[in-house]
């Protein structure tokens, strides 16, 4: 049996599409559950909360792709397209201005290509190749 290695841009994909599974399949399940359209488009808190979920996972394994990568470019992308992400959730949950979805899509979507670049191309081969050591 083989084993998988999951390592921090895998964590990252795989945070990603849930991210926008959950985004994209949220109005369908509140459309299709009829005890939820009393609510008028209250999400539950419980609901809410896995976006914050998302938001950790997806911190987390940035943190790690960026301690190692070997791009620059790469690491200031992944932690710009994180933030940016993180301001479109906010936005959405205060509802402080119209912002269309697709923007929150696009940054989880751009997200994922970062995190599959850095993997394939950006990748340190050791594990502490870019530690520096005292």
């Amino acid at each position: 049996m083989k084993t998988i290695k999951l390592n921090s841009d895998h964590l990252g994909v795989i945070s990603g599409l849930l991210c926008i599974a959950h985004c994209a399949f949220t109005p369908v399940l509140f459309l299709s559950q009829t005890q939820f359209l009393s609510f008028a488009w209250e999400n539950p808190v419980a609901w809410k909360s896995f976006n914050f979920l998302f938001l950790i996972i997806s911190f987390t394994a940035i943190w790690q792709s960026i301690k190692n990568s070997t791009n620059s470019f790469i690491k200031l992308s992944l932690f710009v397209v994180w933030v940016l992400l993180c301001v479109f959730i906010l936005n959405e949950l205060f509802e402080l201005y119209i912002i269309p979805e697709l923007f929150t899509y696009s940054a989880a979507i751009l997200l994922c290509g970062l995190h599959l670049y850095n993997l394939s191309f950006c990748r340190c081969k050791e594990d502490d190749c870019c530690i520096h050591k005292t």
